[in-house]
């Protein structure tokens, strides 16, 4: 279990999704992504820009949401990792989709993209050593470890796949 000191309250819903499985942050990452991929490899093309109900995300901007906040998370995981104790700014989920071009890209890009932005999170997680795991650091005010952004990142993709499976499918 992740000491709560090492996450805000507000990442509790994705990291408490993963912390039921016991298994290791590279583990998760892993089969979050098979998950993922299995689902999201079926969709129709009349679902790849559909939103559910009126502003609400598409398909599409649910997928680049997900790739954004890795990016951006595994940034803030390799600066805290490596000792950096620069507090780095806040990430405006709304801002980032409002600006971003998903609708226009080929949905299997999008997978694709995911697929590699994974396996890179993966090699990143697999390079940190036990004590680089346990570092803080500070993002949005917040302080967060290395070890809560690796289960986090799991606990995002399942909380979003969950959302897609009840809403979009």
């Amino acid at each position: 279990m992740i000491p709560k000191n090492e996450y805000a309250p507000y990442y509790a819903l994705y990291i408490n999704q993963i912390e039921k499985l016991e298994k290791t942050i590279v583990e998760n990452l892993i089969n979050s992504q098979k998950e993922f991929e299995k689902v999201l490899k079926t969709i129709p093309l009349e679902k790849q820009n559909y939103a559910y109900a009126a502003g609400k995300w598409t398909l599409k901007q649910v997928i680049q949401h997900i790739i954004d906040t890795e990016r951006v998370f595994s940034y803030r995981a390799l600066c805290f990792a490596r000792n950096d104790k620069t507090s780095l700014p806040g990430f405006d989920q709304d801002f980032f989709v409002a600006n971003d071009n998903s609708q226009e890209r080929n949905f299997e890009d999008l997978l694709e993209e995911m697929a590699i932005l994974r396996k890179s999170t993966i090699l990143l997680y697999k390079s940190f050593s036990e004590e680089a795991l346990l570092r803080i650091g500070n993002a949005s005010n917040n302080n967060m470890s290395v070890r809560a952004l690796g289960y986090l990142f799991s606990g995002h993709q399942i909380h979003h796949l969950n959302v897609i499976k009840e809403r979009y499918l």
